[in-house]
């Protein structure tokens, strides 16, 4: 999980998720105040961990031959890999 790069305290799972929200809005920590910013690469992430499973599941690993259960767990796949980006995504101090 992100720490802030001057105190180093930890940024709670839910604070870096709702950061995602349409804009990847910078988060603040909540000791020292200093304001961090999604890199270029953590936002590839997230959408890298959303997307790519999903793809990959459509088009190589689907064992179901109806069309509304393969999307329904591809979509399922998606909101996990979306969920789980919290975790790897970085952050930098914002200048």
């Amino acid at each position: 999980m992100q720490k802030c790069v001057k105190c180093n305290s930890s940024f709670s799972w839910s604070k870096i998720f709702k950061s995602f929200k349409w804009t990847y809005k910078p988060i603040e920590c909540d000791i020292c105040g200093t304001k961090h910013k999604i890199t270029f690469f953590g936002r590839c992430t997230v959408v890298v961990l959303t997307l790519l499973p999903m793809w990959i599941f459509f088009y190589f690993l689907s064992p179901f031959d109806n069309k509304f259960l393969t999307i329904g767990v591809g979509i399922l796949i998606a909101i996990v890999g979306f969920l789980f980006a919290p975790y790897v995504v970085r952050y930098k101090e914002n200048s």
